[in-house]
């Protein structure tokens, strides 16, 4: 089968508790544990529901889940980190680094899912958090579903174990691992803020990379349209963008308001290209969580039943 690279359905989960997190800020850097008179469940919850509102009114079909008070699950609105969903009705589970973001792992999504998806196998890569072996999902993996391509940043949240794991149940994939570093030359936690890979094109912080020789032969060979970004604008998430597919068939890049006003207008110019741009306000969300738009948003890539 082949797999489209966009997506039309999401899974979302709405926050029952948002804050800043001490166990994941030790290998975020995004993150900034502001003083705010905000209530950050409030305004995440205002900015969650506007967000749905905003895919769902561009024909983006959204299935919100909502989070439980118990256990304490403060980075719950970023689902794709523990979850990935495939064409063939494969569903992949991932080892997390930080302890209280294992709890995010519902069962319960799982079962709801199938209720409107076709799901033919579960894969659990948890066990490997036992070991101190991590790879957090389609934070870790960004993927190229058309030319079977998996990109991924090394980092403390990456290793080569789970790529290696994850290798050997999605065999079909290249896996392309490289290093990249934010201005203070510090790994980049996950993947998915430094690159973005739509159908026909890549986003990405050409700046951060160690080597950039590699990543783009690869670009190359698939023949993508490489929109470079800088470090600025990485920090104001525009590599945290996520190309979608509408039910019309149209084309939507989805991002944040910060990384939308970061990006000049020729960047801009060339993503239209490409689809149409969808932008939300995220506030607090990007501020105290440490991730976007794209890291609010789990792909439903399984057959609908």
């Amino acid at each position: 089968m082949r797999e489209k690279q966009c997506s039309g359905s999401l899974m979302m989960v709405r926050p029952s508790d948002f804050n800043f997190n001490r166990q994941a800020a030790e290998t975020n850097a995004f993150m900034e544990d502001i003083e705010t008179s905000k209530d950050p469940q409030k305004n995440a919850l205002q900015n969650f529901d506007t967000f749905v509102d905003l895919l769902r009114s561009n024909g983006i079909e959204v299935h919100v889940f909502e989070d439980t008070p118990e256990p304490f699950t403060p980075d719950s609105i970023f689902p794709n980190n523990w979850v990935s969903f495939h064409a063939d009705g494969t569903i992949c589970l991932y080892p997390m680094e930080v302890e209280n973001r294992r709890l995010e792992r519902r069962p319960e999504i799982i079962h709801q899912i199938s209720q409107n998806f076709n799901i033919s196998q579960i894969l659990d890569l948890s066990p490997l958090e036992k070991g101190g072996c991590f790879l957090e999902g389609t934070g870790s993996l960004v993927l190229d579903r058309i030319h079977k391509k998996a990109y991924a940043c090394l980092s403390a949240r990456t290793h080569e174990q789970g790529l290696e794991e994850w290798n050997k149940l999605f065999p079909e994939y290249e896996v392309i691992s490289f290093e990249a570093v934010d201005r203070n030359g510090l790994p980049i936690y996950h993947t998915n803020v430094l690159m973005s890979v739509g159908e026909r094109h890549v986003v990405i912080c050409a700046d951060s990379l160690k080597e950039t020789k590699t990543l783009f032969k690869s670009f190359k060979q698939t023949q993508k349209e490489v929109i470079t970004i800088s470090y600025d604008q990485m920090e104001s998430f525009a590599g945290n963008m996520l190309q979608l597919e509408n039910m019309k068939g149209e084309k939507l890049n989805v991002m944040s308001s910060k990384a939308f006003n970061s990006l000049n207008e020729d960047q801009k110019m060339r993503l239209t290209k490409h689809g149409k741009i969808v932008h939300a306000e995220l506030g607090l969300i990007e501020t105290l969580g440490g991730g976007s738009a794209r890291c609010m948003m789990a792909e439903i890539h399984l057959p609908k039943k």
